[in-house]
């Protein structure tokens, strides 16, 4: 079931994209795919990023109500429940665009790692899907898409990375609106910290140590998380 209702369709989707490609070239058929899925589930991203910032909004409130029903965990639960409803916001919406994101992976691996690409493996395509005649792994010509420890992909990664966790602090911080306590205000400094320089080499060093194909993957995601972050300041809250 796993692989006729996910990978198959998305394997079967980046092989079709391949053979539309000028000369077969797979890396503009990764950056292609990792647009569609961001737009088929732009609402699902949207609506984390809301609930991120609404989380932030109300965290002064929700300390107030964690410290008052501190030894009544049904009433505390009952009370933030009754705050997330009056303020619209979904707890657990980001579970969702953390999740569109693994199937793209998914069939990337299975199509670089399982198969080999250049390989294809023809008894998983439908009917419709023709093999493609050409199979480009070397991106805009020079970038080997299978061979790991690309540097300048890997930078890339780490680079834009950064620019998404300083929006994405940037975003929160403005959110926030009540003073937090002492003990609060120190762990998300910490929290900060590590987001903004550990995540960023962290993903650049899974980068490097991944076939380049996964760091174009990492570089596109990030660089339209970074558009999607323009696109929503620039919407009117609710």
């Amino acid at each position: 079931m796993f692989e006729t209702f996910l990978t198959q369709p998305i394997y079967n989707g980046f092989i079709y994209l391949i053979s539309i490609m000028p000369g077969g070239d797979v890396g503009f058929a990764i950056i292609l795919m990792t647009l569609i899925m961001r737009i088929l589930f732009y609402p699902a991203f949207t609506a984390s990023i809301r609930t991120q910032m609404g989380m932030q909004a109300i965290q002064g409130e929700v300390d107030e109500i964690n410290t008052t029903y501190k030894d009544k965990p049904e009433e505390r639960a009952r009370r933030t429940m009754a705050l997330f409803k009056e303020h619209k916001i979904r707890p657990f919406s980001g579970f969702l665009a953390l999740l569109v994101q693994i199937p793209v992976f998914i069939a990337l691996y299975f199509a670089f790692f399982k198969e080999g690409l250049p390989n294809i493996a023809t008894d998983l395509l439908y009917s419709f899907v023709q093999a493609p005649a050409l199979v480009d792994t070397m991106f805009l010509g020079f970038v080997n898409l299978l061979t790991p420890h690309n540097i300048i992909l890997s930078l890339l990664v780490g680079g834009l990375q950064y620019g998404v966790v300083m929006l994405s602090l940037g975003r929160m911080q403005q959110a926030g609106k009540k003073p937090l306590a002492p003990e609060k205000e120190m762990a998300q400094k910490m929290q900060k910290y590590l987001m903004l320089y550990f995540l960023p080499a962290l993903m650049a060093v899974v980068s490097y140590s991944l076939p380049a194909a996964a760091g174009l993957y990492f570089a596109t995601t990030n660089l339209l998380s970074l558009g999607q972050e323009w696109i929503i300041r620039r919407q009117p809250t609710k």
